[in-house]
């Protein structure tokens, strides 16, 4: 796939769609505390696009926390079957976030870093390669 093609996905149930165009800014799992919590699992894997970059489909359920920083962790899902599919706020952030899982065609997310693996349990592994950084890039 060429970096700049686009990357489709969305919610369980379909009703939530998203495109994104280009390549990601950024690509990893975070660790942090917040992110265990809103997945339910060890880290969320993500990719960050230029806001610009990715069109939505249907509507979201946002939830909005304090994030272990101090600044507000906002994460959509989808109204009807509850998957959580992307971070930040359309339309009011400059980069948003797309949890990797889901992705129509998974192959086409390429970790690089791992981040703020001063919260990671011990149970979950830091694939081996991955750029870590305790904190934030």
């Amino acid at each position: 796939m060429r970096e700049d093609s686009k990357r489709f996905g969305g919610c369980l149930c379909g009703a939530l769609r998203y495109e994104a165009e280009g390549k990601p800014r950024a690509s990893g799992h975070c660790y942090c505390a917040d992110c265990r919590k809103a997945s339910g699992s060890g880290f969320i894997p993500f990719m960050a696009f230029a806001s610009s970059a990715v069109r939505f489909a249907g509507e979201t359920r946002k939830f909005t926390s304090k994030a272990a920083s101090g600044a507000d962790a906002v994460r959509n899902r989808c109204p009807v079957c509850g998957s959580l599919v992307f971070g930040r706020e359309p339309g009011g952030s400059k980069v948003l976030t797309i949890y990797a899982g889901t992705l129509d065609d998974p192959s086409l997310f390429r970790p690089t870093m791992a981040i703020i693996t001063r919260d990671r349990p011990a149970w979950a592994a830091v694939p081996p390669g991955l750029t870590t950084h305790e904190r934030g890039p």
